[in-house]
């Protein structure tokens, strides 16, 4: 179930057909998919509104203007964001004295969770497409939803490479970032497998950290 992200306007504004719940969640998820497919400023709120067959009048009942059904989106998927916190404090504050590995599993775990739903790999698609062809308005987005998160980390990978400048933590989180994204988004690993490798195999996560792990490893080595 979705949770409100917007208070729809009532009085003269309101549409003359009925709202309900699952018009404003349809409206969210046709969004999504069409921002991930052909960037915020190719789609239009009349497209969306086709998308998710609904009247034009209620995109805006719900959800506002564009720029702020685009913010929806990405406040839809803030608790992902929550759970990679919760589970990167765990980590550090934790009994067991925190590794490399595991503030990666921190990192991509619930990223890859979220992958496996057709929802949240309309929303991978987002993030990649967003952080790649990068504009004023959709930046201020992205900076807000994510940019806390990104310096958590890299403060966490500083905390276990104190040696290390901040800012060649600040590179190695760049690099894992693009290795998740990368992971998420593109899809030819099967071509590129004669068939042999799903893009969505499970078993592909430990292969992953292991990766991320020892790419920030070579980073960020130990004195």
């Amino acid at each position: 179930m979705l949770t409100p992200v917007a208070r729809p306007a009532g009085g003269a504004n309101a549409p003359a057909v009925a709202a309900r719940p699952d018009r404003k969640a349809a409206i969210l998820l046709a969004a999504e998919r069409l921002f991930a497919q052909h960037g915020y400023h190719a789609v239009s709120i009349r497209q969306i509104a086709a998308e998710a067959g609904v009247p034009l009048a209620l995109v805006g009942y719900y959800h506002g203007a564009k720029h702020e059904l685009f913010h929806a989106i990405f406040a839809h998927w803030q608790p992902t964001i929550d759970q990679r916190l919760a589970l990167l404090g765990a980590v550090m504050n934790g009994a067991e004295p925190p590794t490399l590995r595991r503030v990666t599993q921190a990192f991509v775990e619930p990223v890859l969770a979220l992958r496996a739903s057709p929802e949240g790999e309309y929303y991978a698609m987002l993030v990649a497409r967003e952080l790649q062809y990068r504009t004023p308005g959709t930046d201020r987005v992205l900076a807000e939803m994510f940019d806390p998160m990104a310096h958590a980390f890299i403060d966490a990978l500083h905390q276990l490479r104190p040696r290390q400048p901040r800012a060649r933590a600040a590179w190695a989180y760049q690099f894992a970032m693009g290795a998740l994204l990368h992971h998420l988004t593109d899809y030819r690993i099967e071509r590129l497998s004669h068939g042999k490798n799903p893009p969505n195999d499970a078993a592909a996560a430990p292969l992953l950290i292991d990766f991320i792990t020892a790419g920030i490893e070579a980073a960020l080595p130990s004195p």
